[in-house]
């Protein structure tokens, strides 16, 4: 009866604990993948977060730099107003006023003038009597001087400017030479 009873209780399958294992692997597994899908999508949100963030931040900086071009020659234009208005005054009082009060003006037109251009830095270059230097001054004509060494500014035709130390305009200068010796035939000007 022994025999019997063993046919009665099922015996047990060896490949069904594994498959129960087996169960539970890939319920971990599947776990495992939608928690890194999770993951996945959390890291592509962020990602285009800052990617627009970034966009964001390009355009207004674009914005900010058109804005200060445009702003800041906004504020010399808004200074030389005045240095205008001073002019318009002169000529409107030319024919009346005397020449002494026209120069008073114009003087104080000047002091306009030069009062914006402290303002922006800008720079006026007078060389007179410093050694010619070709990145600041042009040389226009170079004059025989025995009374300073040769490449010496002697007059200064038109100021040069700089604006934050570049170069707006180069001043324009007449240089000394060496005076020609006794019994040459260059021309002795320019």
């Amino acid at each position: 009866m022994a025999s019997v009873e063993q046919a009665d209780t099922p015996a047990e399958d060896p490949d069904a604990v594994p498959a129960r294992a087996g169960d539970a692997e890939v319920e971990a597994l599947r776990s495992a993948l939608a928690a890194a899908e999770q993951a996945l999508a959390a890291a592509r949100d962020a990602q285009l977060r800052a990617m627009a963030e970034l966009e964001n931040v390009r355009k207004r900086a674009q914005r900010d730099i058109e804005n200060a071009q445009r702003y800041a020659l906004e504020r010399f234009a808004g200074e030389l107003l005045a240095v205008r208005d001073s002019l318009e005054l002169a000529v409107h009082n030319a024919g009346t006023a005397d020449a002494r009060s026209l120069a008073e003006g114009q003087q104080a037109t000047l002091q306009l003038l030069a009062k914006a251009f402290e303002r922006f830095s800008i720079v006026r270059l007078d060389p007179n009597g410093q050694t010619f230097d070709p990145t600041v001054h042009e040389a226009v004509i170079a004059q025989e001087s025995a009374d300073v060494p040769p490449g010496t500014v002697l007059q200064v035709l038109q100021s040069g400017y700089q604006l934050n130390g570049r170069l707006l305009r180069p001043a324009r200068v007449i240089v000394a030479r060496a005076p020609a010796p006794p019994g040459s035939t260059d021309g002795g000007g320019t």
